[in-house]
């Protein structure tokens, strides 16, 4: 398993075909991965439920 690293600096650039993303690691070296936009989508779901879902997403409704 690769040594893990922790985050140094991250940036996300908009491509033709979807998303360029550069990874810094403290004491690594920098890693820039191609994205598509269904990849990006699916690191933006996975994002939200890591931070535990959506607030205020369809089918909620507020009673008072």
């Amino acid at each position: 398993m690769a040594k893990l690293l922790p985050l140094q600096s991250f940036s996300l650039q908009e491509t033709e075909d979807g998303y360029r993303l550069l990874v810094s690691a403290i004491g690594g070296e920098s890693l820039y991965v191609s994205i598509t936009p269904d990849q990006m989508d699916d690191i933006i779901d996975s994002l939200e439920n890591a931070m535990g879902g959506e607030e205020g997403g369809e089918g909620e409704d507020d009673e008072y």
